[in-house]
């Protein structure tokens, strides 16, 4: 019987393994690799590292979310863009408190049909996600077990998208109160806050002579 090669499974535990003390926005354990995947466009300066389907199978691949001899077929680009994209709308949304967008919900409820995945215990006993199928569906659910993992370990939720808008950058929030709203506060923390001062310059709430009358 031929034997399948199946991808060496990402799922690390999360709650357990720290980030990198020098990465500020990077995520806990296999999280990590969820941030990195939704990062694989930089949306500021316009980069993608999903160039074409050669480039989305080296990068799952350089990452174990797929084998040696897994191939991806055709539309799984425009596939793994929608999950990417639905993934950073998602963090978004959470992020900002409000509803979560109805269309990355279905983007994404849409593929564990395909995106199958088991219980496997590890040699200490402890049970573990871990995808059934190879090639890009494989790759799913893989990144789909990390992010059930790190819900579980409470870690999920510190997964962010950065408040400016013109940058969207998945980065962790490792602070105490869960309060930061930006990946880097004296780029897009600054640059957001002087947007917002020139706003309120041109929109006033309440004009100054009105205000020195009361």
């Amino acid at each position: 019987m031929q034997q399948i090669e199946r991808p060496s499974s990402p799922i690390r535990d999360v709650a357990a393994e720290p980030a990198p003390a020098d990465d500020r926005e990077a995520a806990p354990g296999g999280l990590e690799l969820v941030r990195q995947f939704i990062n694989t466009a930089e949306l500021e300066l316009g980069d993608d590292e999903f160039t074409d389907l050669a480039a989305l199978q080296r990068w799952l691949r350089a990452r174990g979310l797929i084998g040696s001899r897994d191939r991806l077929d055709e539309g799984d680009l425009e596939r793994a863009v929608a999950v990417r994209e639905a993934l950073r709308q998602l963090c978004e949304d959470r992020g900002a408190g409000g509803a979560i967008d109805e269309h990355a919900i279905r983007a994404l409820n849409a593929l564990p049909a395909c995106a199958q995945m088991r219980v496997r215990f590890d040699a200490g006993g402890a049970p573990r996600l871990e995808p059934v199928g190879t090639g890009l569906d494989g790759a799913f659910a893989g990144l789909f077990a990390i992010i059930e993992h790190a819900a579980a370990a409470g870690t999920w939720a510190r997964l962010k998208i950065c408040a400016d808008h013109g940058c969207r950058w998945a980065y962790y929030d490792n602070s105490k109160n869960r309060s930061r709203n930006w990946c880097n506060m004296a780029v897009c923390g600054n640059r957001s806050k002087a947007r917002e001062y020139r706003r309120r310059q041109r929109n006033p709430e309440t004009p100054q002579s009105a205000a020195t009358a009361t």
